[in-house]
């Protein structure tokens, strides 16, 4: 374990961005202990199931503000970030105090649902080309009822923003340049990708 938090820890302090014209600000301490936490406990779930793919995982940090990168594709395999993007969190999450959030997995509460999603088949909605995420956990059980997807919109921006964006209706909104490339990795994949939305 300390080996894994090492390498961990030299992959994310020599990360570089996608896009060399990109300015991505770089985790924190924190931001990268609560990752490196989490991606243990999906390599521990992972192990011993042939359903999900063991290289790459989808990772969203909702205690970073929604202005900031937050949803991270995480290389299983060498231990580092891969892509980053801004993501929004749902409507009825808000709290109306700074920096705070709840979260819900009662249908019609338009509220994030923490834990571990599988990344399912895609289907075309009022957003386009939208992935069905299927809750794994009792935290976010109703995802499928709820039609919490991860999908793409157009007023959601690509660079990191010092303000808010805007909120969805409980879905992992994101860019439709990131959408792209997310898509690229999920349709490329022969199995299940996960998608861990943590706090």
């Amino acid at each position: 374990m300390k080996i894994f938090f090492m390498v961990l820890f030299v992959s994310l302090s020599s990360f570089t961005t996608y896009n060399a014209t990109d300015k991505k600000e770089a985790l924190s301490e924190l931001e990268f202990l609560r990752l490196a936490d989490h991606v243990s406990e999906i390599k521990s779930v992972l192990g011993n199931n042939g359903r999900y793919n063991t290289k790459i995982a989808f990772l969203v940090d909702m205690k970073i503000k929604s202005g900031k990168n937050r949803f991270f594709v995480y290389d299983l395999q060498n231990n580092k970030i891969l892509d980053q993007g801004l993501v929004a969190h749902g409507s009825g999450s808000e709290t109306g105090i700074r920096g705070e959030l709840k979260f819900s997995n009662t249908p019609n509460s338009n509220c994030t649902s923490l834990g571990r999603y599988s990344v399912e088949k895609s289907y075309t909605g009022i957003f386009g080309k939208a992935y069905r995420l299927n809750g794994l956990d009792d935290s976010n059980s109703n995802a499928l009822k709820r039609a919490v997807v991860l999908h793409q919109y157009s007023a959601v921006p690509y660079e990191e923003q010092d303000y808010y964006i805007s909120n969805s209706h409980g879905c992992p909104m994101v860019n439709e340049m990131f959408f792209k490339r997310l898509e690229k990795i999920i349709d490329s994949s022969n199995s299940k990708i996960m998608l861990y939305v943590y706090y």
